[in-house]
């Protein structure tokens, strides 16, 4: 039945001119990282790179954007994203920046060794290195979406200012793994006059803050369960892995074939801890169709006439999928199409080019 509905997706009967072109291949990575030596720590850094409850980031349209921080005009915002190519979290980020046309360097991080992050105490990816007439680093994708967007707005505020009101705390995971947790991070720092220019009535606020909270928390737990669902799906997330990860020859050796493996059984724990679904394309769908139904049907975007941030991070969540059955399943199973193919041309649209 998924494989019928995928070639139900790709007929060009059905696609409108933005999805004709060639099926990608994706893998995930999430907001964390780390692992012993040897093999295990190989696997461990795999299966850390390639969901363990997070996703998968689509092959761009057009190769990712790279633009360096010493092009830039003098006095601009000058930005160097860390990431894995392959990170749900990280497309959120670029997705925001692609947005709102701001340029950016990317430094692809090796998901096992990490020496691209070395400088840093925080292992985790998205890492913003930002320099707004001084460098300062950003920390968690929502933190740095919020940073910055709280930066464009205001401009009373320096960004060393803005991120101090986004404070670390540490806490300790269900799993008892000790992490860092930031406060305030789906807010914008902003004066009552600039909130009432952003949020003209406080329902809209809320409402943003909401279903941004909503994508981290359970949206991106959906993807590795449903893109890792059986060996084949598994194996062929991990293709892309060797072909477009930063993995040494050995390295991408056993991350195609042992961390397929490996993470086929890993999504089967996430399954289980977060109570899904014997079917767990039910939940998929379920909750695409619950953020379409949130959005409505006289707004284009939960923004409006133009995205906002919630809009901008469910977008950089599912769009991880493309070129997957999963992705295609999602697409005729869901009601999710019209508003996806407005986001995809609106960020698209909006992409900085120097």
């Amino acid at each position: 039945m998924a494989a019928a509905a995928g070639r139900t997706w790709r007929a060009a009967a059905l696609l409108p001119p933005w999805r004709l072109r060639a099926p990608r291949r994706a893998y995930g990575a999430a907001e964390d990282g780390g692992g012993p030596g040897g093999r295990g720590r190989l696997l461990l850094g795999a299966a850390f790179a390639l969901g363990g409850g997070a996703g998968l980031y689509q092959v761009a349209r057009h190769r990712l954007r790279e633009h360096s921080a010493a092009e830039l005009p003098e006095g601009s915002l000058q930005l160097t994203l860390y990431q894995y190519k392959t990170c749900p979290f990280c497309s959120k980020v670029r997705a925001f920046l692609d947005y709102h046309e701001l340029p950016y360097e990317t430094v692809e991080v090796n998901p096992i060794m990490r020496k691209e992050i070395k400088f840093s105490s925080y292992r985790k990816v998205p890492i913003l290195l930002a320099n707004a007439g001084s460098p300062l680093q950003l920390n968690d994708s929502s933190v740095i979406i919020s940073a910055i967007k709280t930066y464009l707005i205001s401009k009373r505020k320096s960004l060393e200012e803005i991120v101090s009101f986004y404070p670390p705390m540490k806490t300790v995971t269900e799993q008892g793994k000790e992490t860092l947790e930031y406060g305030n991070k789906y807010w914008l720092m902003l004066d009552e006059t600039e909130t009432k220019q952003v949020y003209p009535v406080k329902e809209i606020r809320v409402e943003e803050m909401k279903w941004r909270k909503w994508a981290d928390d359970w949206l991106v737990h959906l993807i590795s369960p449903n893109v890792y669902r059986t060996p084949r799906e598994a194996l062929a997330s991990f293709d892309y892995i060797v072909r477009e990860g930063k993995f040494g020859t050995v390295e991408g050796f056993f991350a195609k074939y042992m961390g397929a493996v490996a993470m086929f059984f890993i999504s089967k724990r996430l399954k289980k801890r977060h109570h899904l679904q014997d079917n767990v394309r039910e939940d998929l769908y379920e909750a695409v169709n619950e953020w379409v139904k949130a959005v409505g049907k006289h707004r284009p975007f939960m923004g409006g006439n133009q995205p906002n941030l919630a809009d901008l991070a469910v977008y950089g969540v599912l769009r991880v999928m493309e070129g997957l059955e999963a992705f295609d399943d999602m697409m005729v199973n869901t009601k999710i199409q019209p508003w996806y193919q407005r986001m995809e041309e609106v960020v698209q649209k909006n992409e900085f080019t120097i």
